[in-house]
């Protein structure tokens, strides 16, 4: 079927109205304990064993630790619309892009180095280019060299989930924990505009036929995963027009078959990656229609705000890119020594600086807020990562995004941006850019910011704060958050609804 036109799109798109609804009816979450935010007294002490130090797994352990994907599985056996696998593509960051193939043996020796390298490094996972289980031999090959040579890592992959009921009990025998599905529709008429085609048995299927089995497959392999002890996350790429409602039902579908966490990504469908849906004109989602989304399906379910779209061979923090540290050639040329009890030292120093981090986090506001309770304001934040505002607004690559209201501050999702500041020069064109991506944010929290983009923001009605420099996020968006209501109820701002109940602050003197 032909994707539908930029106009069918647009009119087709999810309504914000229609999701919010649904938000007030299954009442949300809203806690640490709904959410890849889950903490140590949120889960079993096994679940928390096996998410602590993942950072997809841990929204918090993503500001800590490291994961690493190796190109060892070219082939796949489905086609998507969203996907095109690149090879030899180093300044894209997407899914199915990589800089250069490996072998398991090749595989195994970069992951020694980069753990050697980077301690806070604790997963290995397999993402591609293609499908992990359509290539089950290098796949597997490669987890067991990587088991033997670093005996404490976390293994990780990734599959479409045709093939992954046959594979199951292999996953299981080599102690991969974590498998995640990407999994857009149960409805196979919706998944027949998604998936042109599916190879399975030797055959190649297409339409409604290729969609059914795919489907049937992949909610087959959430139940064996869930029977075995293996945790499973669901990706689901969001489709302006095609399945965006339709999520809210696979959101509850994968649920009730025992799925751990939900992870709707937005379509990434710009035409010069050469995707069918990108040729075609078919839209990703607003930033406000992800969020949208996502609260919808956030309830028992835990949902995933912080994924970064990795390419097949990223390397490093989410967000971080430090794959050029690691080619083939200057691994050759580095000789390391696998140290497992020097990186478990390094590990537990940073578990320390978390508990100090948890310990020291502000208590609830509701006793604060008053008549100003009822608010929710997003804000944005620049960093570098371990939970600090620590980047300068013009080095921002994206804004983290939190939403803060008397229960505290909640992270609800990421903008990237192009760099503002280009080898020491300022990119005016990209300004604009820039502030439109957080012109639904009340504030932007920074390191440091140039007096151009700090006025232009401020004429955006977007407050710059730069007096948290590398404090903890939760800690300076809370006392942002706790003057602010001061403010209100001191008659010095007003407020205005706006859209989703976004609240946009209206100044009463010139003093604010």
């Amino acid at each position: 079927m032909d994707a539908p036109t930029q106009q069918e799109a647009s009119s087709s798109a999810i309504e914000i109205g229609e999701i919010t609804k649904v938000i007030a009816e299954k009442k949300g979450c809203g806690t640490a304990g709904c959410g890849s935010q889950a903490s140590r007294n949120d889960l079993p002490a096994e679940t928390w064993e096996k998410v602590k130090n993942h950072p997809c797994y841990s929204e918090e352990a993503h500001h800590h630790y490291a994961r690493m994907h190796v190109a060892v599985a070219p082939a796949c056996n489905i086609k998507c619309n969203y996907c095109n696998r690149k090879y030899d593509c180093a300044n894209e960051s997407r899914p199915g892009v990589v800089s250069e193939r490996l072998t398991p043996e090749q595989a195994a020796k970069k992951v020694v180095a980069v753990a050697s390298t980077i301690p806070q490094m604790t997963v290995l996972g397999i993402a591609g280019p293609g499908d992990p289980l359509a290539n089950p031999e290098r796949t597997f090959k490669t987890f067991e060299l990587v088991r033997e040579a670093a005996p404490d890592l976390k293994l990780c992959l990734s599959t479409n989930g045709l093939a992954l009921p046959d594979h199951v009990d292999t996953i299981k025998k080599f102690n991969v924990e974590h498998v995640t599905i990407t999994i857009n529709m149960i409805d196979p008429m919706i998944g027949a505009k998604i998936y042109p085609w599916i190879f399975y048995k030797h055959k190649r299927y297409t339409g409604i036929q290729a969609a059914k089995i795919l489907t049937d497959r992949q909610l087959q392999g959430v139940e064996m995963l869930d029977a075995r002890g293996v945790l499973c996350k669901v990706n689901s790429v969001m489709i302006p027009g095609i399945n965006d409602r339709h999520l809210l039902e696979v959101n509850k579908a994968v649920k009730s078959r025992g799925a751990f966490l939900h992870n709707i990504m937005p379509l990434i469908s710009s035409p010069e990656h050469g995707t069918v849906f990108g040729l075609n004109g078919q839209r990703g989602p607003t930033a406000r229609e992800l969020k949208a989304l996502q609260d919808g399906c956030e309830g028992e379910i835990r949902m995933m705000r912080h994924c970064r779209q990795c390419r097949a061979d990223a390397v490093g923090l989410l967000g971080e890119d430090r794959r050029a540290e690691f080619t083939t050639e200057k691994i050759v040329e580095m000789n390391v020594k696998y140290d497992v009890e020097r990186r478990k030292g390094y590990q537990a120093k940073l578990e320390e600086e978390r508990a100090a981090k948890t310990a020291a986090k502000p208590s609830d506001l509701t006793k604060r807020a008053n008549n100003g309770s009822h608010l929710k304001l997003l804000v944005a934040v620049a960093t570098k990562g371990a939970g600090l505002i620590n980047e300068h607004f013009g080095h921002a690559k994206e804004f983290q995004v939190y939403e803060l209201s008397s229960g505290g501050a909640k992270f609800v999702g990421h903008r990237r941006v192009d760099l503002y500041c280009q080898g020491g020069y300022a990119e005016e064109g990209r300004l604009a850019t820039i502030i439109e991506a957080v012109s639904d944010c009340h504030a932007v929290f920074i390191a440091k910011i140039g007096g151009r983009p700090s006025a232009e923001l401020i004429k955006a009605g977007v407050e710059p704060v730069d007096q948290y420099a590398h404090e903890p996020i939760d800690k300076a968006t809370i006392a942002w958050f706790e003057a602010y209501l001061d403010r209100v109820n001191s008659g010095t701002i007003q407020h205005e609804e706006r859209g989703d109940a976004a609240i946009r602050p209206r100044a009463l003197t010139s003093a604010v």
